[in-house]
């Protein structure tokens, strides 16, 4: 639908084509042309033309509309849009600015919403979308997430600022200061969608509208913090030429009027103000000018922001615009629980939580739940402090005052200029929470063990730093800038940009491993009670990410002591199948973890061998070996920290692997204990496929291959497209599998040329009449942190607590007729896929008979061939009739596969 039209006070300074002619790069290219492009609807060309894109764009985006139209069911009211979605994708996987999110929205007359939802419908059938178009895919979901929080919320206080007047003066103030809020954020802010720090700076730009607009438009409560400033005559009569002192134009009492009826911290706005906010007004030369600004002195130089991001164009908010507004629905056609009447009863309405409300109680809650002692600790932890054999204070205020400045330093590269303000306001309250959270692990210590040294623990640095972190993650989840919402991290590779503060960029930050932050994050639960329910699904969020893959990086300590505990025995090594039966126990603490056997050479001495005792530090009891014969040989004694780590893991691999088989296999539900049995067999016995690699590839991969060898017909791209159902799933995870080093491809082409390679003999071992015996399954508990094991404050009340109740040796790299059947042939994900270049890396491993035999299907390899008879063999082929299953096969998919090298 053709857009509405703004207010008289809106002055635009150009149309939408003269938008694209500006944005696009191609602008003095020739326009395209018609006779080049008469083998593509008429009308598809003149969208192209419309939105001013060139011809290379054009037959691009045609040619993905032909692969769209084969793949999707086409209803002709979704023609226009599907071509919009077509373009979008092109252009984006280009990088050339044809035209803006907002102009292509408003060809194809169609919502924001909706449109993202076209597009990643697209991607679930034909897996269309790349890397970077679904980078940029939640970057705008993001961006129009934060931007439509704030401008329901500026409606809503323009409501308690302004009055209404006949000459609608009220709703041309409000359009300049969205403008110029737009403006501001635009030019000061790198992270755009940062809520919070974007919500103060919409307040700084409130009150600079309202001590210059005139008291008549003003509600009372605002008139009257407006006339206890001094007068406007004053500043008047002084020179204009004249410079004054910029902190002169702040209203405090104004601000703090401001802050209070939006619940906000008038010491964290007045920080923005002076530090992003005046620079801005400087810029613009606004802030010595008395004079109220006018919407057409901004609309120029938003419009150039606006066409050099390419996206959003935030003012349409103003207007309703349906592109970005969805049509409001009346309450009374929404149906509604009857409630039943009682006579003299008024019906309380609760507002709704909105994301600017949730984001202030969050962190007010959180303000009030810090201790006052400020940045230093209190006297009960000064005194844990002293009592240790070794004194911790110097090292802990050296160690917070470097990375207090890393982080900080750090932190302002990625919001912005002038960011390292922010940076060390959040870096404050961490260190608050830090030792308000260090003092009560200690306290719970101390009852546990009656002890009051814990020199060792205290003076551990790796914990200090694991602690300080988890207490940062924690603040800066609260202020929503690490937040996993709307798939705010990158599951796939754990990787952010420069501009992204979530997880595990902390880690980064203080180079800190995460197989050692994982050690803190239950105790650090259980010691913070206060912690918000969303703010601790956020931690397990984290613990789950690093499980899965971040603590299995090259490089991570978690790989030096698995070689440990194997190299101590394999009865020792990690958690054996038998433990599975037992409950998870969540009744260590954190020196329980940090100070278990982790680091090379540190051994378990004798009992005859002299031994200093470590003057009552904290001991680990679960950590201390039993008692061995004289003269017996040292031994590594077992890791509390890996031995809950994999506990973990194996629930958590459980659990993803019960859901995925209920999407795929519930006919098959025989086949669940069997996969089951060897993901965990590879995450115990061949753990370094897990280097560099995501534990769900190794899961869609044991999937696959226990369907390949039990006659089950599950394609890869069946499991792909269930497994982006389950919740925190990226494509990178099936897309972009590291292969060797340096290269990297698809889930197929890892699990034919690493998974399988690697275990071929044991896959093969479920086809014979005598399997290996079943894992147990793991025992899948509560969650720990809903369900700590002290008591919980109930939150509101003082006094009101709640309390719970009581492989083989034979060359994996060798492919047999027996084994060759379990390669995964022609399949590929995209429309990017190339069949010939599949089988081109596939059959360099493999050797010259199977290159020239098809590949036999299943029950055909089992059947032919003695169930007992070790692989690696010479074995002779039975030789197939050209009528067989598999020729029937090979013929069938043939087409397919000259049709997809045909699109590529």
């Amino acid at each position: 639908m053709p857009p509405k039209k703004r207010h008289s006070g809106m002055v635009h300074n150009k149309q939408p084509k003269s938008r694209a002619d500006n944005a696009s790069p191609d602008k003095d290219s020739p326009e395209l042309s018609e006779e080049k492009h008469r083998d593509k609807d008429g009308e598809f060309v003149s969208l192209c033309k419309s939105l001013h894109v060139t011809g290379l764009v054009c037959d691009r985006a045609w040619s993905l509309w032909k692969i769209v139209q084969e793949s999707m069911e086409i209803v002709k009211d979704r023609q226009l849009k599907l071509w919009g979605a077509c373009l979008f994708v092109t252009v984006t996987d280009m990088d050339v600015g044809c035209f803006t999110l907002t102009q292509i929205l408003k060809a194809i007359s169609m919502n924001f919403k909706l449109f993202m939802e076209l597009v990643r419908q697209m991607d679930l059938n034909l897996d269309t979308i790349s890397t970077k178009v679904n980078s940029v895919l939640t970057r705008l979901e993001k961006k129009y997430d934060v931007l439509f929080a704030l401008y329901q919320r500026f409606e809503k206080t323009c409501k308690k600022i302004f009055t209404s007047t006949t000459y609608g003066k009220e709703r041309e103030t409000m359009q300049t200061c969205w403008t110029v809020f737009l403006l501001a954020k635009g030019r000061t802010l790198q992270m755009e969608d940062d809520l919070v720090i974007s919500f103060q700076l919409l307040l700084c730009t409130l009150e600079l509208f309202i001590k210059r607009c005139s008291p008549d438009l003003l509600q009372p409560l605002y008139q009257s913090s407006i006339n206890k400033v001094p007068t406007r005559a004053s500043r008047r009569s002084q020179n204009k030429a004249k410079s004054r002192p910029a902190e002169l134009e702040l209203d405090v009492q104004l601000l703090e009027t401001l802050c209070k009826e939006n619940e906000c911290s008038l010491e964290e706005v007045k920080n923005v103000y002076q530090t992003s906010f005046l620079a801005f007004l400087e810029s613009l030369d606004l802030s010595r000018s008395p004079d109220f600004p006018q919407v057409s002195d901004f609309n120029q130089q938003y419009e150039e922001h606006y066409l050099k991001s390419r996206d959003i164009d935030g003012r349409l908010f103003l207007d309703g615009d349906e592109t970005l507004v969805a049509p409001k629905v009346e309450i009374s056609q929404v149906e509604r629980t009857p409630k039943k009447s009682q006579p003299d009863e008024d019906e309380i309405l609760i507002p709704p939580e909105t994301p600017v409300r949730a984001a202030m109680t969050s962190i007010r809650m959180l303000r009030g739940d810090l201790p006052s002692s400020g940045d230093q600790p209190s006297t009960n932890l000064a005194t844990y402090f002293k009592n240790c054999s070794v004194d911790p204070t110097q090292d802990v205020q050296k160690r917070l005052e470097t990375l207090g400045q890393t982080f900080s330093q750090k932190f302002g590269e990625a919001v912005g200029p002038r960011g390292v303000v922010y940076g060390r306001q959040r870096f404050a309250l961490g260190v608050r929470l830090y030792y308000k959270v260090m003092e009560a692990m200690l306290k719970s210590e101390e009852k546990r063990l009656s002890v009051q040294n814990f020199s060792k623990l205290l003076n551990d640095s790796t914990f200090h730093t694991s602690l300080l972190a988890c207490a940062l993650e924690v603040v800066m989840a609260t202020y929503e800038e690490s937040s996993f919402k709307n798939g705010r991290y990158n599951v796939g590779g754990g990787d952010q940009a420069g501009t992204d503060v979530c997880f595990p960029w902390i880690l980064n930050v203080f180079n800190l491993p995460a197989f050692d932050f994982y050690k803190v994050i239950e105790s650090f639960i259980k010691a913070e009670p206060t912690l918000s329910k969303d703010i601790i699904k956020h931690l397990e969020t984290c613990e789950n990410l690093i499980m899965e893959r971040i603590a299995w990086r090259t490089g991570s300590p978690l790989f030096e002591l698995l070689k440990q505990e194997r190299g101590s025995g394999a009865e020792e090594q990690v958690e054996t199948p038998g433990s599975f039966s037992q409950p998870l126990q969540h009744n260590h603490t954190a020196a329980d973890l940090y100070l278990s056997p982790m680091r090379a050479g540190q051994w378990v001495s004798p009992p005859e061998s002299p031994v200093k005792p470590v003057c009552k530090s904290a001991p680990v009891a679960s950590s201390n070996p039993a008692s061995q014969a004289p003269g017996q040989v040292p031994r590594h004694s077992k890791s509390n920290s890996l031995s809950l780590f994999y506990k973990k893991l194996y629930c958590l691999a459980y659990t993803r692997l019960k859901t995925l088989c209920s999407y795929l296999l519930s006919s098959h539900p025989e086949l669940e204990p069997i996969i089951w049995t060897l993901f965990q067999h590879t995450l115990q016995h061949e753990y370094e496929l897990m280097r560099d690699h995501h534990l769900d590839q190794l899961m869609m991969s044991a999937m696959y291959a226990i369907c390949k060898v039990k006659s089950v017909d599950l394609r890869f791209k069946s499991i792909v497209s269930a497994y982006k159902n389950l919740p925190n799933t990226n494509q990178e995870t099936f897309k972009h599998v590291l292969i060797t080093e340096g290269q990297y491809d698809s889930i197929i082409v890892f699990y034919n040329q690493v998974f399988m390679q690697k275990l071929k003999t044991n896959i093969l071992q479920y086809a014979s009449t005598r399997p290996p015996p079943l894992s147990p399954i793991p025992q899948i508990p509560r969650s720990p942190y809903k369900f700590p094991n002290s008591p919980l404050r109930v939150p509101g009340s003082n006094n009101v607590y709640i309390s719970p109740m009581k492989s083989s040796r034979v060359s994996p790299g060798i492919i047999t007729p027996r084994s060759r059947m379990l390669v995964s042939i022609g399949e590929s994900f995209g429309v990017d896929g190339h069949p010939h270049r599949m089988l081109q890396l596939l059959f360099s491993s493999l050797t010259l008979d199977l290159f020239i035999n098809p590949v036999m299907s299943s029950s055909a390899a089992v059947q032919s061939l003695p169930e007992d008879q070790p692989d690696g063999q010479q074995r002779s082929l039975p030789q197939e009739d050209p009528g067989s299953g598999i020729y029937s096969k090979t013929s069938e998919e043939a087409p397919l596969r000259h049709r997809r090298a045909r699109r590529s």
